[in-house]
């Protein structure tokens, strides 16, 4: 009798386990269920590549690299454009489904910083204050930016476009406004909410031009005769901007974008939309584009040092970064399996571009500048450049170091002299700095 009583305890244990097991299971399955139908993949075991919807923040509002304006208000946005496409192949290479995700142009910066979305590409131009605040991919394509102006206006030709009391119409918040800003100081300028009515405030007298770039530009004309093209009046690039977080992601897309210029595949989506057919992301070319980038931060650190009284030469810091420099290229040719060049052209190399910086923070600091409220403080000051400014100053030295490495083992020749001032064009450096850079890299490159 004892025993046939343990034998029942026994069996109700093993069913009061049994039933804990089934439980969890079904929450397990239930969880599962509930995730897929969410939209969210648990990703397979070892598997480097999430599997979750990728999501890419897009304007809709920006041919030819993002248009869809009925969706962009009603709900149902599907964009297309040259940037949508590109978001495809990428999330095709990776095996993912991709989500697009509308933002203002206005609002593009806290988006990407509150992580609304994986990354932006929607023709997103590089420029400092991102290269700061996120991380661009390697460029996708250049544009510049141009006026349309009245035929007969007497706008005809760039000088002509400063002439007192002009008014501009441009897109509100975008980079077209802040270099209409920065080119027709005095003028007029007159932000416009939404990109595509821009064109249309030209049924208003008082309005003289309207600012767009050089490949919308073709779109606006076919839609409005008897206007005249000035331009282009800068050169710029256009890149994927990622949170800063989200440095993975942006190294997987990179990547790919390197495989898919040398392949091809982003010649043939240029011409599908009729963008110039400069191949931005060949390694030499984004070799120069980060050169360039890396640069264009000068007079973020010449402004963090005025505040705090420091001199713009700092050997110490110098040296440190010219170490720094050296052991990262060093790192980068063990990862991809080559031999690192001789440390005394990878120092000659960054000598020439520290030179350079210390060119645009001195040609900066002579003029009197006028500084912000909030950025007159020694803390803020402290805090930009030792939280932000170099901490993307180390982001691009790593995405320089790599670069090189890549360079030197597909045996890219260094750029010329004509080619170098091209690229650094807007930095306005003398050819003394120039040829400094010109034949370090030479000596790393090979002609």
């Amino acid at each position: 009798m004892a025993g046939l009583k343990m034998f029942s305890a026994t069996l109700g244990r093993l069913s009061r386990l049994l039933s804990v097991f089934a439980i969890a299971f079904a929450f397990i399955i239930s969880t599962a269920t509930s995730l897929a139908m969410m939209g969210c993949q648990v990703p397979p075991t070892g598997s480097s590549i999430p599997t979750q919807p990728l999501r890419v923040g897009t304007s809709g509002d920006y041919a030819p690299f993002s248009l869809d304006y009925a969706g962009k208000y009603d709900g149902n946005f599907q964009p297309e454009g040259f940037s949508i496409d590109v978001a495809r192949a990428f999330a095709s290479h990776t095996g993912r489904q991709v989500e697009f995700v509308q933002f203002d142009w206005p609002e593009l910066s806290q988006s990407l910083t509150a992580e609304h979305f994986d990354f932006a590409l929607s023709g997103v131009t590089v420029r400092p204050d991102r290269s700061i605040a996120g991380r661009f991919s390697q460029p996708l394509t250049v544009s510049g930016a141009v006026v349309l102006a009245r035929k007969k206006s007497g706008l005809d030709r760039p000088e002509d476009l400063r002439r007192p009391g002009l008014t501009f119409a441009v897109n509100a918040g975008g980079h077209l406004e802040r270099t209409t800003r920065a080119l027709f100081r005095g003028a007029v300028v007159e932000a416009i909410p939404a990109n595509h009515l821009v064109l249309d405030t030209l049924d208003r007298d008082e309005v003289d031009a309207v600012v767009t770039d050089s490949l919308e530009a073709p779109i606006w004309l076919a839609r409005r005769a008897g206007l005249q093209e000035i331009g282009p009046l800068t050169r710029d690039r256009k890149a994927a901007w990622f949170p800063i977080a989200r440095r993975n992601e942006m190294e997987r897309f990179d990547a790919w974008l390197l495989k898919a210029e040398a392949s091809g595949e982003l010649s043939a989506l240029r011409a599908q939309h009729g963008l110039p057919q400069e191949q931005t992301a060949l390694p030499g070319a984004a070799l120069l584009a980060r050169l360039d980038e890396r640069l264009s931060l000068m007079i973020d650190v010449a402004k963090a040092k005025a505040v705090l009284g420091s001199a713009i030469e700092d050997l110490p810091r110098e040296e440190r970064v010219l170490n720094a420099a050296v052991a990262g290229i060093q790192r980068a040719s063990k990862a991809s399996g080559n031999a690192a060049p001789s440390d005394k052209a990878v120092r000659s190399l960054y000598r020439a571009q520290i030179e350079a910086a210390k060119t645009i923070q001195r040609r900066w600091t002579a003029v009197p500048r006028s500084i912000t409220a909030n950025e007159q403080t020694s803390e803020a000051a402290r805090r930009a450049l030792d939280d932000e400014i170099r901490p993307a100053l180390i982001y691009l030295g790593d995405r320089l170091a790599e670069l090189l490495v890549q360079n030197i083992e597909e045996k890219v020749r260094a750029p010329n002299f004509d080619e170098l001032k091209q690229a650094l064009g807007r930095h306005g450096l003398p050819d003394r700095n120039l040829t400094e850079i010109s034949d370090a890299l030479e000596a790393l490159l090979g002609k």
